[in-house]
């Protein structure tokens, strides 16, 4: 299968690769100590060019992604994630598909241009089109009403800003949990 042309890829043209980053925060709940904590973190992302997959009329163009984080000092990602970063240039549509091993997918999307620098994506919980979905544990016990993600595309790197609102049910708290880091290419 040929690899889609950046015109094709459009705004995911400049994020196709191998990519590093060593300055990512992770603030989060800890269940352990009973507070938000935040920890620092390094990643790895793959992103690979595929397309068009067509539906119907529709024609997306894509990019098939793996990333793993690591704490500080550690050799085992303390969260992956497996998913598409997609494009859609008729509709001006920008999206990320992805799962995380906790039992939980998530379709953000938003609009944007061939040459769009910084993206806005959003998913709602129960909504059908750009929406979030969780293993019933997680909606027992931590539900996940929100996710945004503003990603920032520059030369030879990009950074996100993202944060997934969770409710823990048990303990009546709603916290944001926010990751942000900046990525280098590094193949």
């Amino acid at each position: 299968m040929p690899v889609p042309s950046d015109a094709e890829l459009g705004p995911l043209a400049a994020l196709a690769g191998s990519w590093e980053g060593d300055q990512g925060i992770d603030i989060s709940y800890h269940h352990a100590v009973g507070e938000i904590v935040e920890t620092p973190y390094r990643e790895k992302v793959e992103l690979k060019p595929f397309g068009p997959v067509d539906n119907g009329v529709q024609a997306l163009f894509g990019l098939d992604y793996r990333m793993a984080a690591y704490k500080e000092g550690e050799d085992e990602p303390f969260h992956t994630e497996v998913g598409y970063w997609l494009w859609d240039a008729a509709n001006g549509e920008f999206m990320r598909t992805f799962m995380v091993p906790r039992g939980q997918v998530v379709i953000a999307g938003g609009s944007a241009s061939a040459d769009s620098k910084v993206i806005e994506l959003t998913a709602t919980r129960g909504e059908t089109g750009y929406g979030i979905l969780s293993n019933k544990h997680l909606e027992a016990n931590a539900t996940t009403p929100t996710y945004t993600c503003t990603l920032t595309i520059g030369d030879g790197e990009w950074s996100y800003d993202e944060t997934t609102t969770y409710e823990v049910k048990a303990k009546g708290l709603t916290i944001a949990h926010r990751d942000r880091n900046t990525l280098r290419k590094v193949g």
